[in-house]
């Protein structure tokens, strides 16, 4: 139902506060009547005119659709509608046009609104979600993949479909199931790089890989993985790997493996997961002997981490870090030169208040918002597949991990969740990290900043502003293609891959991209060669993991992954 272009990016962004109170008051709550469809009716009764002449055009659609005489069409790449029977059968054809043409007058009325953006966003998800609801190609008496799976299988299909759809209503999220539970094993199809845990607390577990190549470089990589997923997606399978990419250039990589938290630990804020970053820096002093590390940190990590850097700058000890790179990390959330607060201090704080009553933010109701902000690809598309056509969902890595949820500490969603209504890291010393004001325009540490073209979480622009935000000699800025998740698992041999690269230095982020230099392939071997520059010199591989008091306590990856 959204189209996209360059000058639309930022009608994408989902603000933190938004995102993080979303799951705590369920989906009923999100379509419930409210303030802005109030002001979505007033401000079309304000254009009875307008109105009316849409609803002309659509009647006179829908009568040349009713006579044949119609060329509209599914937008290029639109695969609901990609079997030929949608096009060659005459009651399919003006059953999809009919759709197509009631859609298109819904997206223009919303446009005619003219209401701020707040109120669009709301409208949005509320009319995407009906309006691709009744897709015809989510009803199994229409959609002629159904009949054809059931000829072909005798009928098998459909019982098949209706027994996936009576499990998947058993368990949360309550959403179709996008890859089986057993699809893959931790340890052996993922997450599978040779590794040892060499230090854990009740925060998390630092993971140490064995290197693949003889000699290594003498500054380390330390990766800090978002605190609402599991760390693998860093390690999602053999042959697409960012970790196995980089000890085959010669790094040597640690990873931080977040526990998965519960109501015991519901008091664990920023100042607990800021901490435990700077335990890794210290493990990893003691183990590879050097001052120095590189923190490599993605979505919420990279909130995490940029917060920690500015600790140690404010504390003079910013040269613990060798280089700090942030991946698909939104830490400026204005929105197109406005305060991004999608919700007022008084739902902020009942959001709070139902997840310290909890203990922590319910992973699956995460999981939940996460595939209704693309209810096309993750959510309609498993509903044929698996229900429809009575069809397993196919086996995908990172769907796999998607599924693998966790929770968010109580402690943690409410200083995220403040932070964001606050915009707080936009302002230097409005919010603080381990006892000190967080000011990133402070920083004096090269950073690489990475984010996706395509990314409906964390978009581009807002990733871009951000990196505005940060001080430091030399700011790299990396778009790649794909969106959040694809931009990251992006290893070299892929022709579609590409990326724009170039330092930040417009204050326009589409002025940016038309001046960026556009390279082909994946941005893995540019951020190896930025990585190798700023890692001293290489020596012999460790012989084995561990060292000085740090002794191996398990195979990777380790037992906090395994927590549910």
């Amino acid at each position: 139902m959204v189209a996209m272009s360059t000058d639309g990016f930022d009608e994408f962004a989902v603000p933190l506060d938004l995102l993080l109170t979303r799951p705590v008051f369920g989906l009923a709550d999100r379509l419930a009547p409210n303030l802005s469809w109030r002001k979505f009716a007033v401000e079309l009764a304000r254009q009875p005119r307008v109105v009316g002449s849409r609803a002309s055009t659509l009647g006179r659609e829908l009568a040349a659709i009713a006579a044949g005489r119609s060329d509209i069409a599914p937008a290029k790449g639109d695969k609901r509608f990609a079997d030929p029977a949608w096009a060659g059968n005459p009651f399919l054809k003006r059953t999809m046009q009919a759709y197509l043409a009631a859609n298109r007058t819904v997206d223009q009325l919303l446009s005619d609104a003219r209401l701020d953006w707040r109120d669009a966003e709301r409208m949005r998800f509320l009319l995407d979600f009906v309006s691709e609801g009744l897709a015809p190609s989510n009803n199994p008496l229409v959609n002629p993949l159904g009949y054809k799976a059931a000829i072909n299988t005798g009928g098998v299909s459909v019982a098949r479909g209706l027994k996936h759809f009576v499990s998947d209503l058993r368990k949360a999220p309550r959403l179709p199931s996008m890859v089986e539970p057993d699809a893959f094993t931790l340890g052996e199809t993922v997450a599978a790089t040779a590794g040892s845990v060499v230090f854990r607390d009740e925060v998390f577990e630092l993971i140490q890989y064995t290197p693949q190549t003889d000699r290594v470089w003498t500054v380390p990589l330390l990766m800090v993985p978002p605190v609402i997923n599991k760390f693998y997606i860093l390690d999602i399978s053999p042959g697409r790997s960012m970790i196995e990419y980089f000890l085959q250039q010669g790094h040597q990589v640690f990873t931080m493996s977040w526990r998965n938290p519960t109501a015991q630990q519901r008091n664990w804020g920023f100042d607990s997961y800021g901490q435990a970053i700077l335990d890794a820096l210290d493990a990893m002093k003691k183990i590879t002997h050097t001052k120095r590390a590189h923190v490599q940190a993605s979505c919420s990590g990279g909130i995490l981490a940029a917060m920690t850097a500015a600790h140690l700058t404010a504390i003079g000890e910013a040269d613990r870090i060798a280089g700090l790179t942030l991946m698909v990390t939104v830490l400026d959330q204005y929105h197109a030169g406005v305060a991004s607060a999608a919700i007022d201090e008084k739902t902020a704080d009942v959001a709070i208040a139902k997840s310290a009553r909890q203990g922590y933010l319910d992973g699956q109701s995460l999981a939940e918002v996460f595939a209704w902000l693309r209810p096309t690809d993750l959510v309609w598309r498993y509903w044929v597949n698996n229900y429809i056509e009575g069809k397993s969902p196919a086996p995908f890595d990172v769907l796999f991990w998607n599924a693998d949820t966790t929770r968010m500490a109580a402690g943690l969603h409410r200083d995220m969740v403040r932070m964001g209504l606050q915009n707080a890291l936009a302002t230097p010393g409005a919010v603080s990290m381990l006892g000190t004001p967080v000011d990133l325009s402070a920083l004096t540490v090269d950073t690489y900043v990475v984010a996706g073209i395509s990314d409906h979480i964390s978009p581009w622009p807002a990733c871009y502003r951000s990196a505005r935000l940060l001080g430091g000699a030399d700011l790299r800025f990396v778009l790649s293609s794909n969106g959040h998740i694809a931009a990251l698992v992006n290893p070299p041999g892929n022709p579609k891959a590409s990326y724009h690269v170039g330092k930040v230095d417009e204050s326009d982020a589409a002025t940016w991209l038309e001046g960026a230099e556009k390279k082909s392939g994946s941005w893995w071997p540019d951020f190896v060669t930025w990585l190798g520059e700023r890692s001293g010199r290489k020596v012999a591989a460790p012989s084995a993991l561990g060292g000085a008091d740090m002794t191996v306590i398990e195979p990777a990856p380790g037992r906090y992954v395994r927590e549910h």
